[in-house]
């Protein structure tokens, strides 16, 4: 049997229909938008490590493809491409292992990078890499 309201105007907000309405209260808003700006300050602050050890990679594998001759021509090509890429702060020349394998050159490196994310909070983060 169907119920007819007394006014069609109006809604009935009782039992069944007020408990299916949802929405989010303010202290949820504020510990979202905290959650959110936290990780958008985190973000913000590894995306130039990450972007570092890219371009310290691509560095190594170029060098690596010109297969060298010696040591000190890896560890000069190293600091050449250094000086034209300003990004690469982490590591210097003496940090590469180099080593050949079946009469291919290897390189590879590992360095630590550490975040300063909030006062004494910090975030480390440990890059390691070969070249191809």
């Amino acid at each position: 049997m169907l119920r007819r309201q007394s006014n069609p105007g109006q809604r009935c907000h009782s039992g069944a229909q007020a408990r299916s309405q949802r929405g989010i209260s303010l202290l949820g808003l504020l510990f979202w938008g905290v959650l959110l700006a936290f990780g958008g300050v985190v973000i913000a602050r590894v995306i130039p490590t990450v972007l570092e050890f890219y371009t310290i990679q691509r560095v190594v594998d170029r060098i690596a493809a010109a297969n060298p001759a010696t040591v000190p021509a890896v560890r000069a090509e190293f600091e050449r491409a250094q000086q034209v890429e300003y990004s690469m702060v982490s590591i210097s020349s003496q940090d590469l292992v180099i080593s050949k394998d079946n009469e291919k050159l290897q390189i590879s490196f590992a360095y630590d990078k550490q975040v300063d994310l909030a006062g004494p909070v910090y975030l480390l983060i440990k890059y390691q890499g070969k070249s191809r």
